[in-house]
C-alpha cells in the first residue's frame, strides 16, 4: 500500500526557506508518492504565502495564533491517508518522508516521531535550548511513562485515522509534546532518529519563555 501523503507546514514570515523546504520535498516525493503540501499560514506579513503558493502548495489562512492550532486546522484540511508534518525553516530533512512512510505501512507502525539530538548538525540549536529539551523530555518520561528522548521534535509522520483517538488540547507548542504523549499511550508508536540542520531565516522561539509554558502543560495534562 502507498497511500497518499499531506505534508503540514505551519508558517509565520518564513520567505526566506519556505520556497526551499517546498523545493525539498517536490524532490522528494515527486513521482514516488501522491502527495499534497499544507501550509498553514498564521498572518505573515512576507512573501510566505505568495511563494508558497507558486510552488504548488495549498495555503491556509489561519488567523488563530498557535504552533497546535495551525496543525489542527492542517488535520482537518488534510486530504491524504498519511500525514507528515516539518518546520518551514529547512531544520528538518523532507527527504526522509518517503522512507519513513514506507516504516509506517509495512511495519504496521501507527505513529512515527523523530529524535533530532541523534544526528544533529553543529550550530543547530543553542545550548540554552538544547538544556531546556532534555529537561522536558526528562519530564514526559517521569510523568507519562513515554520512552521518547526528543519531546519537542516538530516532525511526525502518522496515520491519519488515528486522530480521532488522540485527545490534544493544547493549541500552543506544548501540542508538539501533547501529540506524542497520546500516540505512545494508545496506539502503535516509535521515535527514529533524524538529522537536523541549520536554521534559515529568524529564530522565533523563547527558550525560557515557552520552555516553562511547556514544562505548566505537562504537570496540568498529568494532574
Amino acid at each position: 500500500m502507498t497511500g497518499k501523503i499531506s505534508v503540514i507546514i505551519p508558517t509565520m514570515n518564513e520567505e526566506r526557506s519556505i520556497g526551499l523546504v517546498l523545493d525539498e520535498i517536490r524532490s522528494a516525493l515527486e513521482g514516488v508518492r501522491p502527495y499534497e503540501v499544507l501550509v498553514v499560514d498564521t498572518n505573515s506579513k512576507d512573501r510566505t504565502r505568495e511563494i508558497a503558493s507558486e510552488k504548488g502548495a495549498i495555503v491556509i489562512d489561519e488567523p488563530r495564533r498557535g504552533y497546535g492550532r495551525a496543525y489542527k486546522t492542517g488535520f482537518e484540511k488534510a486530504s491524504g491517508d498519511i500525514i507528515a508534518t516539518l518546520d518551514a525553516d529547512m531544520t528538518y530533512p523532507a527527504s526522509d518522508i518517503p522512507g519513513l512512510s514506507d516504516k509506517l505501512e509495512h511495519e504496521d507502525i501507527d505513529f512515527i516521531t523523530t529524535d533530532r539530538f541523534a544526528r544533529m548538525e553543529t550550530g543547530a540549536m543553542s545550548g540554552m535550548h538544547r538544556f531546556g529539551n532534555k529537561v522536558l523530555s526528562v519530564a514526559m518520561r517521569l510523568l507519562f511513562r513515554v520512552r521518547v528522548h526528543d519531546s519537542q521534535s516538530g516532525m511526525w509522520i502518522f496515520r491519519k485515522e488515528i486522530l480521532p483517538r488522540l485527545e490534544i488540547e493544547s493549541d500552543g507548542m506544548a501540542m508538539s509534546e501533547e501529540i506524542k504523549i497520546e500516540a505512545f499511550r494508545r496506539c502503535r508508536s516509535v521515535e527514529v532518529p533524524i538529522t537536523y540542520r541549520v536554521r534559515v531565516g529568524e529564530v522565533k522561539l523563547n527558550s525560557w519563555r515557552d520552555g516553562l509554558s511547556n514544562l505548566k502543560y505537562l504537570f496540568s495534562k498529568r494532574f
